[in-house]
């Protein structure tokens, strides 16, 4: 039994749909959502790709329908190596520059910043982009990415399955 990736029911058979842009098994209560995605048959003898062979990095030469198949180890993202900013971001910057002694005006000069991006931020109207979040981390020094010196919400992630892992059904309450 595999659980619906929208409401977390027991399901024996999911249908795969395709809810905003993202490929979801779900039950059949919650296919509705989403149109439904046909899986194209791979016994075609036709293909839109080159049968020729190509040569990987590691100089082991490949044909292009072992290129098509799905590996088995994750797919590397860009966004898995990102590290995200502290929800509390903005109270760590107050509170870091309090303790220094420091004034918006004079922390913003040491930064080489306008006092009213240190407003904005301290506020958390805005995000700090990379070089800014650099440049509070070395003066203040500070950590301003999740886990860094703060408690993330860890703790709001009680509920999901045995393997703990976590369906939109523990996140969201469908209106119905």
């Amino acid at each position: 039994m595999v659980q619906c990736e929208m409401c977390g029911t027991d399901v024996a058979h999911p249908n795969t749909v395709k809810i905003e842009g993202a490929e979801l098994d779900v039950c059949t209560d919650c296919e509705d959502f989403g149109t439904e995605v046909r899986t194209e048959s791979t016994t075609s003898s036709t293909s839109k790709y080159s049968t020729s062979t190509s040569s990987r990095s590691d100089g082991a030469t490949t044909s292009s329908s072992e290129q098509g198949t799905p590996s088995s180890r994750p797919r590397n993202d860009m966004f898995d190596r990102m590290d995200e900013v502290a929800q509390d971001y903005d109270d760590r910057i107050r509170k870091a520059r309090e303790v220094e002694g420091l004034s918006q005006e004079e922390l913003a000069g040491n930064l080489n910043e306008k006092a009213s991006l240190i407003r904005k931020l301290e506020r958390g109207d805005m995000l700090p982009n990379d070089t800014v979040q650099q440049k509070l981390e070395r003066a203040l020094d500070i950590s301003l990415v999740e886990g860094g010196g703060g408690g993330g919400d860890t703790d709001d992630w009680s509920s999901g399955g045995d393997a703990g892992e976590y369906t939109l059904g523990d996140v969201v309450r469908r209106k119905d």
